[in-house]
């Protein structure tokens, strides 16, 4: 079984939908795939943030099965452990939302396998998830590529959140997660949870920027994550393209190479628009 965890509230649907067909449809392997979706409701900071929907979670899981009908996808709803850990903390307010912190309950929750996958939904596979997921964390508690701005501005082996290869059972021996809850309940950070993680790092495995390229897409590219990136024309300023903005991933980034996924995406969605 491949374990890939997503995060984030009834908004993320676009992101988890095309994140998934890229990893389908690059992989060649008859091993069945488990997507975990963190989420919450927690309405009582802005409106739109609840739980992303049973209807949503269903259309997902039919369009998993449709590649392997073993293929699961199940949400667990995380409110409980929110409230309780991190309501009204200093990164509530955190730089992206508060749905950014909830993969750090990963320890919490009892159905989670040894060896999870955690993806951003911004993030598009452009080969086999196996280059990724394969790799040998068993002494480690997770491994991660360099952050594409951080190992200029902050350290030269910070990095990336976005994409991480988590070893919940030596995270768990470490205490790394519960590390780094204790930081969120206490300071303000100023990447919020991936600053906790950093911090509380016992042993990583530094991966090649490949497995998480924030910025360019090259022919060795396994991960291209549409994070926010800085453009210097035609003046320096930056811009937050993710990859369900299809026409913008052709005019700007000029990326043809995901259509065979981003143009099923937009019939799916469009197919669930309608039976809505």
């Amino acid at each position: 079984m491949i374990n890939i965890l997503f995060c984030g509230n009834d908004g993320v649907f676009d992101g988890m939908l095309t994140c998934a067909l890229s990893i389908l449809r690059r992989t060649e392997t008859r091993e069945p795939f488990s997507f975990y979706v963190f989420t919450m409701d927690v309405s009582r900071i802005k409106d739109n943030y609840v739980p992303i929907s049973d209807e949503k979670m269903s259309f997902f899981t039919d369009v998993i099965k449709q590649y392997n009908s073993e293929n699961t996808a199940k949400k667990i709803d995380v409110t409980e452990l929110y409230e309780a850990e991190f309501k009204g903390c200093p990164n509530e307010g955190a730089y992206c939302s508060p749905y950014t912190l909830i993969r750090l309950f990963a320890d919490k929750v009892d159905e989670m396998p040894d060896k999870v996958l955690y993806l951003d939904i911004d993030v598009m596979f452009n080969r086999d998830v196996r280059l990724l997921y394969d790799v040998n964390v068993e002494d480690y508690e997770y491994a991660a590529a360099r952050d594409h701005y951080g190992k200029y501005l902050i350290s030269p082996n910070y990095v990336n959140a976005g994409v991480l290869l988590f070893n919940l059972r030596r995270m768990k021996e470490t205490g790394l997660l519960e590390k780094a809850r204790a930081l969120i309940k206490t300071k303000k950070l100023t990447f919020a949870d991936q600053s906790a993680i950093i911090r509380s790092t016992t042993k990583k495995k530094m991966l090649p920027q490949k497995f998480n390229d924030q910025k360019f897409l090259h022919k060795n590219t396994v991960v291209r994550h549409f994070s926010k990136r800085l453009f210097w024309l035609p003046y320096p300023h930056t811009d937050n393209i993710k990859q369900w903005h299809v026409s913008r991933v052709h005019k700007v980034f000029g990326y043809y190479c995901f259509d065979d996924v981003l143009y099923e995406y937009i019939y799916l969605k469009e197919k669930f628009n309608r039976e809505r």
